[in-house]
């Protein structure tokens, strides 16, 4: 096991090596972040979770999904019915990620405003930059 005195739980992100690297790369996905998101509210089919993710294709959807499942984030259920009906919701473990991608969320829709004017100004500076 990775241990490291310094750090709280024996992880250091900042290392190399360190085993959270894995994790924060699986975080960094747009599409694990909207998909934790969507289960917040509760259990959803696969072609519920499509049509919330504007934009997802089926083949990332299921990646995704597997991701989580695999991770310990989300579970499926199987309903033995013709056709099969499958079903995912969040874990435990999901329900706590969740509320800490829901603070983000918060934040980055109350900051739009500020990141947009701050791009505007630097693709300005960019322009101005240039025409020297």
């Amino acid at each position: 096991m990775y241990s490291d005195e310094r750090e709280p739980y024996g992880y250091d992100a900042f290392r190399r090596t360190c085993p959270s690297h894995a994790v924060l790369e699986m975080l960094s996905s747009k599409w694990v972040y909207l998909t934790v998101g969507a289960l917040r509210r509760g259990r959803m089919r696969h072609g519920e979770l499509a049509r919330k993710l504007e934009g997802i294709t089926p083949k990332m959807l299921t990646q995704t999904l597997r991701t989580l499942e695999r991770d310990g984030l989300v579970q499926r259920e199987i309903f033995p019915v013709i056709p099969p009906r499958v079903e995912y919701e969040l874990t435990a473990l999901g329900h706590d990620l969740a509320r800490l991608l829901d603070q983000i969320r918060t934040w980055s829709e109350l900051h739009v405003p500020d990141i947009r004017s701050a791009r505007l100004v630097a693709e300005e500076n960019g322009k101005q930059a240039t025409a020297r």
